[in-house]
């Protein structure tokens, strides 16, 4: 999806950097990542707790979802065209915008649903994500098949949707939606400790923001797949 690079990328080749630069490659990209579910927090919370925010989103609701997507596109697509600066910008725009979003979802949901999802959201990701740092296993031809199954996920949520409409499907859909963005979690990390993304961009600066946006990506669906699993919460 990122590598618009010709040149073959280290994961490809069995090539890690040195353990200095693994760690610098894997704490820029987390600091914003983690710098976007902040900001993504604090505007859901904002938004919620105002009646008048809620009654403006939700009049700009399809807008946003749209400007989500076509910002999600942008980042990837052009991230060697922008500036680090710029895709850090848009980066951190998306992360207000998907905080619009969740204070919505938070509505139908009770506090203890949120949180549990949360927590479990929390534990899933980050014992993912210490994986993928410290295997020694090369997780490179695991992409193929998540995204594959990642594809059947969106095209059943759809069918489910607008035609099956079963609670069952729903709870499946779900499950496997968790167990395929942990996967992406590990495979995303150890792409970022070996220094993948840096190479696809050109820059250590950009290959920390697309990698951020990556992981940003896999811990919220982690969070939104868990809080359907968890919904017995619904309001």
């Amino acid at each position: 999806m990122i590598n618009q690079d010709p040149r073959v990328l280290p994961s490809q080749l069995g090539v890690r950097p040195a353990a200095q630069l693994s760690v610098g490659f894997l704490s820029q990209a987390f600091l914003w990542m983690f710098a976007g579910l902040f900001i993504t927090a604090v505007t859901a919370w904002l938004v919620q707790s105002n009646p008048s925010l809620v009654e403006a989103a939700a009049g700009l609701y399809l807008p946003i979802i749209i400007g989500q997507f076509a910002l999600v596109i942008v980042i990837s697509a052009a991230i060697s065209r922008l500036s680090a600066t710029l895709a850090l910008l848009l980066f951190f725009i998306y992360s207000a915008t998907m905080g619009v979003t969740l204070s919505f979802i938070f509505l139908a949901y009770d506090f203890g649903s949120i949180v549990t999802a949360f927590v479990s959201a929390s534990a899933m990701f980050g014992a993912a994500a210490l994986y993928g740092a410290v295997t020694k296993r090369s997780l490179a031809s695991m992409g193929g098949y998540l995204f594959m199954a990642l594809i059947g996920i969106i095209v059943a949520s759809f069918l489910n949707l607008l035609i099956f409409q079963s609670v069952t499907l729903d709870l499946g859909i779900s499950i496997l939606g968790v167990l395929v963005f942990v996967g992406l979690t590990a495979w995303n990390v150890q792409k970022i400790s070996h220094g993948d993304y840096a190479v696809a961009t050109g820059s250590m600066e950009k290959g920390a923001v697309i990698a951020a946006l990556m992981l940003y990506l896999d811990f919220i669906n982690i969070f939104l797949f868990l809080l359907r699993i968890f919904g017995g919460g619904r309001r």
